[in-house]
């Protein structure tokens, strides 16, 4: 498992099921990058155990999979902030939520 996480893959969840309610796709694909990094680890480590396989190929990949999950979890946390997430529960600002809402109702 990828150390140090600021997310957690239940908070990932959160934030993919409230921006795709309001249809913001950005921190939904954000989300969704950081669970696939942390699945390209876990299947790093799991080859890397592997007898037959080039263990510097797969550490090599696992490093710099760490260091691309940490530069996500920093953009995350920049566009919640930026966005004005409530950190406490995932939630998208109301004021977001109407401009999303709103955007809908113009292409009616």
């Amino acid at each position: 498992m990828i150390p140090q996480k600021r997310f957690t893959d239940d908070e990932l969840e959160q934030i993919i099921e409230e921006a795709t309610i309001y249809m913001c796709a950005c921190p939904a694909q954000v989300a969704a990058q950081l669970r696939s990094l942390r699945e390209l680890y876990r299947y790093q480590l799991a080859c890397e155990s592997e007898p037959a396989n080039d263990t510097v190929v797969h550490q090599t990949i696992a490093a710099a999979t760490l260091q691309a999950h940490a530069l996500m979890e920093v953009c995350m946390d920049d566009i919640l902030r930026i966005e004005g997430w409530d950190r406490a529960t995932l939630k998208m600002p109301p004021g977001l939520r109407r401009k999303q809402l709103d955007s809908l109702a113009r292409d009616d």
